[in-house]
């Protein structure tokens, strides 16, 4: 059976890990050149972390349009990539991070907060810097806002800096081959920035963006769905009343196509009731766990 093993990935685990057939993993390495394998003692090809960042990459070309020669050599021509770092290193960046950020943002120093978003995504990568940093960061300021530590104008202006940051890395978002989804929040729904963070990490990984967004109308939400025949729709609610007030319509947009149903508003049971699928984990690993899947 193929497996990794101390030195490097047999191609079955390789075509497991990237997500692509062993036939056209070989022919990739024979017509492009796109993987360098070494050789174990019993003469297995052996690939390595690099041939995994290669293969990944060369799926995100595809799903963007380009032929197979055009994205091998986009590929090829990338630099090498760095070692990967430290982890102490890392969590010191999250850390010093998150928490020179809170204080910019609780000034309403927009200027300062962009400073240290630029050092962030400079460190991490972007879907470290959602998951570890940002994530936490509004879920912490919801609470203070709750507590009364927070005043609403700080709330929203701490809201409004990072979700532009986040929308200005999404342009294009409809371009590529891949699968489509499509992105909105039930009608009264205004936080929409957990959203945003699953449809660019979904981007990332070559698929179709349709981001509807906040207070979106769920006539509009399944007569786009089908106009455009999106293979997922995907709508997150930070209070189950949003979703409650549409369960009938929830029921007739799943019975056209795969729904699912994430944020605090939504509920295993919820889900089921409606016909859709639950996801309960954090933007980045929802999104990360749909693409293995895919």
């Amino acid at each position: 059976m193929e497996t990794s093993v101390p030195g490097g990935l047999r191609i079955g685990a390789l075509s497991k890990r990237a997500g692509v057939s062993e036939h056209v993993l070989r022919a990739w390495e024979s017509r492009y050149g796109l993987l360098s394998p070494t050789r174990s003692s019993g003469g297995f090809r052996l690939y390595s972390d690099t041939d995994v960042r290669r293969v990944q990459r060369m799926r995100a070309y595809l799903a963007e349009g380009l032929s197979a020669a055009e994205a091998a050599r986009a590929v090829l021509a990338e630099p090498a990539a760095a070692a990967p770092p430290d982890p102490v290193v890392v969590r010191m960046a999250e850390a010093n991070g998150a928490a020179s950020l809170r204080a910019a943002l609780d000034l309403l120093d927009e200027r300062a907060a962009h400073v240290v978003l630029d050092q962030l995504f400079g460190a991490l990568t972007i879907e470290a810097v959602i998951r570890d940093v940002l994530m936490p960061y509004l879920y912490e300021l919801g609470d203070r806002w709750s507590r009364g530590e927070v005043t609403v104008g700080q709330e929203h202006f701490a809201s409004n800096v990072i979700r532009s940051r986040l929308a200005a890395l999404s342009p294009g978002w409809g371009g590529g081959r891949g699968p489509q989804v499509l992105l909105a929040c039930p009608p009264g729904e205004l936080h929409d920035i957990a959203l945003l963070s699953f449809g660019l990490v979904l981007r990332r990984s070559g698929w179709r963006v349709i981001f509807l967004g906040a207070d979106s109308p769920t006539s509009d939400i399944q007569r786009t769905a089908d106009a455009l025949g999106a293979d997922l729709v995907m709508l997150a609610a930070s209070d189950a009343s949003r979703f409650d007030a549409i369960r009938p319509e929830l029921v007739r947009i799943a019975q056209g196509r795969p729904v699912a149903l994430a944020g605090p508003g939504a509920s295993a049971e919820l889900a089921a009731a409606v016909g859709a699928q639950y996801v309960d984990d954090d933007p980045v690993t929802a999104a990360e766990r749909l693409e293995e899947r895919r």
